[in-house]
């Protein structure tokens, strides 16, 4: 039995999926979650990663675990799983971890607390992903527009599948004990050309706006933590040399390459009509 956390992200939706599909048991966990957002024969958890001793239940029976970084308390979350006899744990971390430690302070202490709780690991450092082109979806829907920041620099998007992916075969390997992965797409993308991929997948052009920096931290500091704030502009809009290289960790977990930018819009489309 693998425990998916956030088994209703982006991640986890399709980690759920591909385990199913390899008719391996699975229990997915997440704070609001019912049978019906699983496939048949998932058992469906609903538990908060912030309140450790809740997870018992689900963790009970299980052999490994996909653990997101939320809460505060890793060390906890990882007893709890110790105590029900989980032997493995593949953490989804952030690329931010190990190029701007200072702003990713959080999944960094996950990653410590990984590595100190005598359970097999393997951390997965994962790029930005492709489905923060979700936030743009109500602005292409109502007005054909997108306005995003540092229109022209570009960064190696990654589709969640391949994350869920890469998760799902070192979950079932023990070739992977103590790595660490960073995931990336195949070549960095601009915001700009990122819009004209959904504008060609939609048939129709999308018109786009390059924000401030300042516009971009407003309405960013409306959701996330400024910190976070701070360092995903700082990577957007002057990203490191090694955040710009697009890492071959998927090819060499999977075999072959990651998928483009355009292949996710065209599958995700319907968000953009």
């Amino acid at each position: 039995m693998i425990v998916v956390t956030g088994a209703t992200g982006n991640v986890g939706r399709a980690l759920v999926r591909m385990l199913t599909e390899a008719q391996v048991p699975v229990t997915a966990v997440a704070r609001h979650i019912t049978d019906a957002d699983v496939p048949p024969g998932v058992r469906a958890v609903a538990a908060d990663l912030a309140e450790p001793a809740g997870l018992r239940v689900a963790f009970d029976g299980a052999e490994a675990l996909f653990l997101l970084v939320a809460g505060e308390n890793p060390h906890g979350i990882l007893d709890v799983a110790k105590s029900a006899g989980i032997r493995k744990v593949v953490l989804l971390s952030s690329q931010g971890a190990g190029t701007r430690p200072e702003a990713y302070r959080h999944p960094g202490l996950f990653e410590a607390a990984v590595r100190e709780s005598g359970l097999d690991w393997t951390v997965l450092r994962s790029g930005g992903m492709a489905t923060n082109a979700f936030a743009w979806a109500e602005s292409i829907r109502t007005r054909r527009e997108v306005a995003a920041p540092f229109g022209d620099v570009g960064l190696p998007f990654i589709d969640p599948d391949d994350v869920a992916a890469v998760a799902a075969a070192v979950l079932g390997q023990d070739a992977h004990l103590g790595a660490v992965y960073t995931l990336t797409g195949p070549a960095p993308t601009t915001p700009r050309e990122r819009a004209a991929a959904i504008a060609a997948a939609l048939g129709e052009p999308v018109h786009f706006t390059e924000q401030t920096r300042e516009e971009a931290h407003e309405l960013m500091a409306r959701f996330m933590p400024l910190p976070v704030v701070e360092g995903t502009l700082a990577i957007l809009g002057e990203p490191t040399e090694g955040e710009q290289r697009v890492s071959p960790d998927v090819e060499r977990v999977l075999g072959r390459a990651p998928g483009t930018f355009a292949a996710w819009a065209e599958r995700s489309v319907a968000a953009f009509r």
